[in-house]
C-alpha cells in the first residue's frame, strides 16, 4: 500500500467528509464513515451532502451532524462560512468537484485530504496518488475508492466495510402504513431505538414482498418496462406480492408496468429517501436498473439483482454481503457515459438483456 504523511490521530476532535453528489454515491460513502467513526469513537464525524439527498443518512449511528448545501450561490456562502465556525481538523473531499473542493478549503482545516487527481490539488496538503495503487489492483469500485482515501491517511480500512444504512422507527411505521392500506394486512416488526418490538399480526400472513425499481437517469440503462412486467410475472409466480417504486416524475414508468403486467402490481411514486430504505430492509428481493435505489437495498441487506446497461460494473456494483447478483451483455464500448449511444444509435447494451437472464439470478439470490 501506499504511504502518506502521517496525521496525529490523537488531537483530532473534528472531522468533516464532503460528498456533494447522488443517492447511490451517498450510499457508497457510508463504509468509509464507519471505518472512520470505529478509529475515533470518541471524535466528532459530520458529513456534508446535498439537501435533496440528505434523508437518506437519517439515524445514520457512524456521524454526529449531517449538514445540508443547497443549489443556490448564497446557500454555498452560508454553508462555506458555517464551515469556517465548525473549526474541524481534518475535510476529506470524497468526490473531488470543484464546489466541494473550494468548500473543503473554506473549512480552514490543518488536514485537507483529496486525491491527485482532483482539480485544484494544491488546495490540499494530503493526496492519494492512486486508489488502484493503494489496493494494488486494476479496477476498483467507488467504495473502495473512498476507503482508500481514509486509508492513505492512516485509517484501518483492510477489511473494507460494506454499505449500511438505518431504518428508523418513524419511516418503518410511516411504510407498514402505506403498505396495509394499499395491499391489505401486513405483518411487521418494529423495532425501537431500545431494541424493543411490538408485533402487529393478522389472521392471515400475507405473501412477502419483493420490490421492482423499473426507472432510472439514462436510457443506456433503463431496461425496457415490458422486461420488468415479464419479471413481476415471474416474481408473482414464486409467490411475492410486487411493489413498484418511482419518484413523482418517473410516475408514468410505473403506469406502464401495471398496464403491461398480467399480475397486480403495488406502485408508490412518494416515498420518502426513509421510507424507501424501511420498505427495502421488508423485502425478499429487490430487482432494478443500476441506480441509488439499488444501492439502498443493498446497505439494508436485501437480496438484489441489479440490471447494468452502459455504467461501470466493477466500480458500481452493489457493495455488500447480502445475496446479490449483476446482469448484463458484455460488449466492448462498456462503459461508457451513458448519455447516448454513439456506437449503436440505441443502447444495445441493455436492450440486449433477456428477461431470462433475470429470471435464472432471482432463482439464485432467491435460493
Amino acid at each position: 500500500m501506499v504511504n502518506a504523511d502521517k496525521i496525529d490521530w490523537s488531537l483530532v476532535k473534528r472531522v468533516l467528509v464532503v460528498k456533494l453528489r447522488s443517492i447511490g454515491d451517498t450510499v457508497l460513502a457510508t463504509p468509509s464513515l464507519i471505518a472512520l467513526k470505529r478509529f475515533l469513537p470518541d471524535a466528532q464525524i459530520d458529513i456534508l451532502l446535498e439537501d435533496w439527498v440528505a434523508p437518506v443518512l437519517d439515524g445514520f449511528d457512524a456521524v454526529e451532524n449531517v449538514l445540508t448545501i443547497g443549489k443556490s450561490t448564497s446557500d454555498r456562502i452560508k454553508t462555506a462560512l458555517d464551515l469556517r465556525r465548525r473549526k474541524y481538523d481534518v475535510a476529506f473531499n470524497l468526490h473531488g468537484g470543484t464546489t466541494a473542493t473550494m468548500l473543503v478549503r473554506a473549512t480552514g482545516a490543518r488536514h485537507r485530504v483529496g486525491a491527485a487527481s482532483y482539480q485544484y490539488p494544491y488546495l490540499y496538503n494530503h493526496l492519494l496518488p492512486s486508489a488502484a495503487e493503494f489496493w494494488d489492483q486494476e479496477t476498483t469500485h467507488s467504495a473502495e475508492q473512498q476507503l482508500a482515501m481514509i486509508g492513505f491517511v492512516g485509517v484501518p480500512v483492510e477489511d473494507r466495510p460494506k454499505t449500511r444504512l438505518i431504518v428508523t422507527v418513524a419511516a418503518l411505521e410511516s411504510v407498514i402504513k402505506k403498505l396495509s392500506d394499499s395491499v391489505g394486512s401486513v405483518h411487521s416488526v418494529v423495532t425501537s431505538e431500545k431494541n424493543q418490538t411490538t408485533e402487529n399480526t393478522e389472521d392471515t400472513e400475507p405473501k412477502p414482498i419483493a420490490i421492482i425499481h423499473p426507472s432510472t437517469a439514462f436510457a443506456t440503462k433503463q431496461w425496457p418496462t415490458e422486461n420488468f412486467a415479464r419479471t413481476a410475472e415471474f416474481l408473482n409466480e414464486k409467490g411475492l406480492n410486487v411493489i413498484a417504486i418511482a419518484s413523482k416524475n418517473e410516475n408514468n414508468v410505473l403506469g406502464e408496468l401495471q398496464r403491461e403486467s398480467n399480475v397486480p402490481i403495488t406502485t408508490f411514486d412518494d416515498l420518502t429517501l426513509p421510507e424507501i430504505t424501511a420498505l427495502a430492509s421488508k423485502a425478499r428481493v429487490f430487482v432494478g436498473n443500476d441506480s441509488g435505489i439499488a444501492h439502498i437495498a443493498a446497505a439494508v441487506g436485501t437480496p438484489s439483482v441489479v440490471v447494468f446497461g452502459s455504467s461501470n460494473r466493477n466500480h458500481w456494483r452493489p457493495w455488500t454481503d447480502a445475496p446479490n447478483e449483476i446482469v448484463f451483455e458484455p460488449l466492448p464500448c462498456q462503459p461508457c457515459p451513458g448519455y447516448t449511444c454513439e456506437v449503436f444509435g440505441e443502447p444495445k447494451c441493455i436492450l440486449s438483456v433477456t428477461p431470462s437472464a433475470v429470471f435464472t439470478a432471482l432463482e439464485r439470490v432467491l435460493s
